[in-house]
């Protein structure tokens, strides 16, 4: 009876799970209703270019300012580390209130300085980013017969010697009838909102799905503008051909801006309105990177299996059969890694230094997988601006107890479980890596800060994330040490000579077979590099998270087996020098992949100008090849680690 009472509840939670389930959708963005004449304000981001990937303000040109003055608007972590600054515009529009030949403004003469930057900023294919109920502006264009589609409009276009700019902007909104059943009652701007579970009957109103943008330069006639004020009908016929230009930017003279919008009634849905953005172009290259990385997986895990069926287990069975006089026999007449029992666990060189980077490999990775894991759930969205950035930081923030604990309990191992000097490895831990990147982070910024980018981080946010890194990571990084001391540490299970045996020397240096072992783990990762990559420096939406924690599982798989291997073929040559090996055998795929971004700057990044650039391009590389080779060389290391613990343990020693 107790049973089946559990089982009604469970139902009944269940059922009331799924019916608020439907009245939400996936974090990053809500449905807001706009009733009709409901005011739309239209938001601006930073100028981008894929020419220079510095960013820099929108009023850092001579465009029309709002009347209110320049607001920014409510930004995350992420958001002001990824270079964007949400401001507010001129544009206004009312749901579903098609309106023409908007007249905007009519700038101040264009200074020197102003003509000047307009042309460097036209030059440099600079890009203006608008934003809609958080939906940025897309630009469709006719290329060679097919569609192309990209986000955001061109400030202008250079013909022969003269620079137009594109002063007029045709706007279509896309909107869908707000859907009553099953859906969240919200109140706020669209990028915030407020939402509370609803079943009432609410109004009419609709949802905006869909933003795109046509810009046109137009000469406009300023004589007829005398007496038009802001946002008053123009006196003449705007003609906006995109293919046509007309508005000569030149010095000493101003510039008119108008603008005109249009609604359309779509079929589209509210929860498929990003579909345009992240249409799933090359799924057949994601499955076949997949497949190829499948293959090699199982290429090594073969390899790991015969070594451990055909040749450990042999090996084994014959030395335990003997008896001690035939073992010593044995022993003199066979090589291998019998005969480093009593210095395969001697420490090895820069041990503190070794157990700082494996911790904080780990802590990389833990914060890779779950950033990754939670994206594909949908929960870093990219219609939620930042949200990705901000999760691998917190993440990362507080996982700190995960790296100091690695990496004292690795230290207690390697001292046979003297806990001191706990306390001088866990701060070595807590400053280590995160040390690095301030300072890569503080050359990269004093660049971008000395070109006027709004790429620089501001102070502020510098000085929070030191307080986040000496007031939650530094003492989570201690507690998860001092844990360590308390906690068990794993024993050797064989005993240290206090000579150690001499090497022999090798046909080749070993080092070779290390570093070329990290091309197993790049044919595994490097088709989605490229998708990576591109998204990175090239502007493109990487949304196809669920392929990404697919490749970074077997990623991890083949780190794993090719460190496994490379170590058991040094202790058969009785090479007992593996830690470091061990470690670098799998995290050498960080060198492949920083010559493959080397690659990809000379022959994808034809177009990137200026040693400014160029810099900003390396040091992000180096930064993301860093944090590669501890997060792969920690999963080498631990592998091996345990694996040459456990082939040991098998031995018989007196």
């Amino acid at each position: 009876m107790g049973s089946l009472l559990g089982i009604k509840k469970f139902l009944v939670i269940s059922c009331l799970i799924l019916r608020f389930g439907h009245g939400y959708y996936l974090p990053g963005s809500f449905p807001h209703k706009y009733g009709v004449g409901d005011q739309l304000s239209v938001k601006v981001n930073s100028l981008t270019s894929i020419e220079t990937e510095i960013p820099y303000g929108y009023y850092s040109l001579p465009f029309c300012k709002p009347p209110d003055g320049i607001k920014d608007s409510a930004e995350n972590l992420g958001e002001l580390l990824m270079g964007d600054r949400i401001e507010n515009s001129p544009y206004r529009f009312k749901m579903f209130n098609n309106e023409t030949e908007i007249f905007l403004c009519t700038t101040n003469p264009i200074s020197h300085d102003e003509y000047k930057t307009l042309k460097e900023r036209i030059d440099e294919m600079y890009q203006v980013n608008l934003n809609l109920d958080n939906l940025p502006a897309i630009r469709y264009m006719q290329r060679e017969g097919f569609s192309v589609r990209w986000t955001g409009h061109p400030v202008g276009i250079k013909v022969q010697e003269a620079y137009y700019i594109f002063n007029h902007l045709k706007f279509t909104v896309f909107v869908h009838k707000y859907e009553h059943d099953n859906v969240v009652s919200v109140g706020g701007t669209g990028d915030g909102e407020l939402m509370a579970p609803s079943n009432d009957t609410i109004g009419d109103g609709y949802m905006v799905v869909g933003f795109e943008v046509v810009p046109c330069s137009v000469n406009h006639d300023h004589g007829l503008l005398k007496n038009v004020t802001r946002y008053g009908k123009y006196p003449g016929t705007i003609n906006c051909d995109p293919v046509a230009v007309a508005m000569m930017v030149k010095e000493n003279e101003p510039v008119s801006f108008s603008y005109e919008v249009s609604f359309v009634q779509s079929d589209i849905k509210w929860p498929s309105r990003w579909d345009a953005y992240l249409k799933m172009e090359g799924a057949k290259v994601h499955w076949f990177s997949i497949l190829n990385s499948l293959m090699v997986v199982t290429f090594l895990a073969g390899i790991v299996l015969v070594i451990f069926l055909r040749t450990i287990r042999r090996d084994l069975a014959r030395y335990e059969e003997l008896d001690k006089e035939a073992q010593a026999q044995m022993n003199e007449e066979l090589s291998g890694w019998k005969l480093v029992v009593a210095d395969v666990f001697r420490p090895p060189e820069n041990s503190v230094l070794l157990c700082v980077m494996v911790a904080d490999g780990c802590r990389i990775l833990v914060m890779a997988v779950a950033t990754i894991f939670f994206a594909a759930l949908g929960f870093m969205s990219p219609a939620a601006r930042g949200t990705l950035i901000t999760g691998m930081l917190m993440f990362y923030v507080f996982l700190g107890i995960v790296a100091g604990y690695v990496a004292v309990w690795l230290w207690r191992t390697l001292a046979a479980g003297e806990p001191r000097g706990w306390f001088s490895v866990s701060w070595r831990v807590a400053c280590f890596f995160p040390g690095i990147s301030f300072l890569i982070l503080t050359l990269l910024n004093s660049l971008l800060w000395g070109s006027g980018s709004t790429g620089a981080i501001p102070f502020t946010t510098f000085l929070v994330l030191i307080l986040m890194w000496f007031c939650i990571s530094v003492p989570l990084t201690l507690i998860g040490g001092f844990m360590a001391t308390k906690g068990r540490y794993l024993k050797y299970p064989v005993r240290t000579n206090q000579i150690p045996r001499e090497v022999p020397p090798q046909r080749f240096p070993s080092w070779i077979l290390v570093l070329g072992a990290g091309t197993l783990p790049f044919g595994t990762l490097f088709i989605e590099l490229f998708f990576i990559m591109s998204s990175i420096w090239l502007g493109r939406v990487y949304y196809v998270f669920g392929f990404l924690f697919i490749v970074l599982i077997l990623l991890v798989t083949v780190c794993a087996e090719v460190s496994l291997v490379l170590t058991y073929m040094h202790l058969c040559v009785e090479d007992w020098k593996w830690w470091w090996k061990s470690f670098f055998a799998s995290g050498s795929v960080s060198i492949y992949v920083f010559l493959y971004s080397i690659n990809y700057l000379v022959f994808d990044l034809k177009s990137l100008s200026g040693p400014v650039s160029a810099m900003l391009y390396l040091g992000y590389s180096f930064f993301m090849v860093m944090t590669m080779l501890l997060a792969t060389g920690a999963v080498g290391f631990l592998t091996s680690f345990f694996f040459v613990h456990r082939l040991f343990s098998s031995v018989k020693i007196d």
